[in-house]
């Protein structure tokens, strides 16, 4: 499903109904948010465990026919035994790729060293290829999420990954075209962008030969951004002129859960 020129665009569903009405409007994959799920638990990113998203990535497997990929974050451990159990995990519940990033989770180191970075795809890639259901790997670069804009670094680090036998490589942050564009001629692996702020559009970024564009927690904190509107016109306004995009969504949802 990964061609380059042809991106697979991947939205990333927060809860069961989210999933199913995604899957309704025709696209081909999905993929979990770990901030949208966090946030419907009242929490931020990076506060869910393991056993918590291994549990919530059944419920999306479950919610649909489509092939699912899970945000595992960093693997939750260090250790490259503890990523490979969580890739264990992954497989059981019926995910069909996973991801598994280099940020430490700790504010004041918030990247692994590159070799130990590396160690921990390689654990999860055979963890991940194991199996009779291979798992599709994606192996995250995060350094521009944590304050590190290092080009040079982000496309080292992918081709370490690349190496260690990642299946899709992954450097969320990134918004210049002439960036994404490197990356793509300087790795042998499909590329994912993730679409952010500034971000060039889908046709650009086939033209750079990206082949997966996923959206984050953005659908989520999206919808999230329109009850806050609608509760703030009602309290401040009175009115209700949000009438209109909820009756544009339950008819969404009554397709999509008939």
């Amino acid at each position: 499903m990964h061609r380059a020129g042809e991106p697979l665009l991947m939205p990333n569903p927060w809860d069961l109904g989210s999933a199913r009405l995604l899957a309704s409007l025709g696209f081909e994959a999905l993929a979990t948010t770990s901030s949208g799920f966090a946030a419907t638990l009242g929490r931020n990113d990076g506060s869910v465990s393991r056993d918590e998203a291994i549990v919530h990535s059944a419920v999306i497997v479950a919610a649909t026919d489509l092939p699912v990929s899970a945000d595992l974050e960093n693997g939750f451990a260090d250790d490259p035994s503890g990523v490979a159990a969580t890739m264990g995990m992954a497989i059981e519940v019926g995910l069909a790729g996973a991801s598994v990033e280099d940020s430490t989770g700790r504010p004041d180191d918030p990247i692994y060293d590159i070799g130990l970075a590396a160690e921990r795809v390689a654990a999860a890639a055979a963890a991940a290829h194991a199996g009779p259901g291979r798992l599709v790997l994606t192996a995250r670069a995060e350094n521009y999420l944590h304050g590190r804009p290092e080009l040079a670094d982000t496309i080292a680090r992918l081709q370490a990954y690349q190496e260690a036998g990642a299946d899709v490589l992954y450097a969320p942050g990134l918004r210049r075209l002439e960036d994404i564009s490197q990356v793509v001629r300087e790795v042998d692996r499909p590329v994912n962008v993730l679409a952010l702020e500034g971000v060039p559009p889908v046709a650009e970024l086939a033209r750079a030969g990206v082949s997966r564009i996923s959206v984050g927690g953005a659908f989520a904190f999206a919808a999230l951004g329109a009850v806050v509107s609608a509760a703030t016109e009602l309290r401040e306004q009175g009115t209700y002129g949000f009438r209109a995009g909820s009756a544009a969504g339950a008819a969404a949802v009554r397709r999509a859960f008939s």
